[in-house]
């Protein structure tokens, strides 16, 4: 299904730490999102953007999926937690200026607990980066903390 929410509507991050562009689609356990890599892009030099930053994009584009089930369940997005990821591979270096990079985030295990796990992978030209991508979200994130903290 094509997406009627922008990225502010459905990840938490803001400014230049918002870096994903637009939601391409969503379904069951699923969502697509872009980013459009620029010279003005976060983490940009004169090669482009480090693949390791692909992480992040992988990462917000599961934040854009937990925000998009929050929405539809009337609430707001929440803070979530990357906790990790096994297999990161990128097939380059560094993503290109001027390349558009698909992100599809796809659930495949959820725990009562807030854990769950998602396999990741980025499109683009001749890129290809995949991952399967560990996160948590707690209820209370800023009482999790805190205890956490404590």
């Amino acid at each position: 299904m094509k997406s009627a929410y922008q990225v502010t509507d459905l990840v938490p991050h803001s400014g230049k730490m918002s870096l994903l562009s637009r939601i391409m689609g969503y379904g069951e356990g699923w969502l697509q999102a872009e980013v459009d890599i620029t010279g003005e892009s976060m983490f940009a030099d004169d090669r482009g953007v480090p693949a390791w930053i692909g992480m992040e994009y992988m990462a917000q584009t599961i934040a854009a999926y937990a925000g998009l089930q929050e929405r539809n369940k009337g609430g707001v997005p929440k803070i979530g937690l990357l906790l990790g990821s096994r297999n990161y591979s990128s097939s380059v270096d560094y993503f290109a200026q001027g390349q558009t990079l698909r992100i599809e985030a796809e659930l495949e295990i959820v725990a009562a607990n807030g854990l769950n796990v998602f396999n990741c992978e980025i499109t683009g030209n001749e890129t290809r980066a995949a991952a399967v991508v560990n996160v948590f979200q707690p209820e209370d994130a800023e009482k999790f903390l805190e205890e956490a903290l404590a």
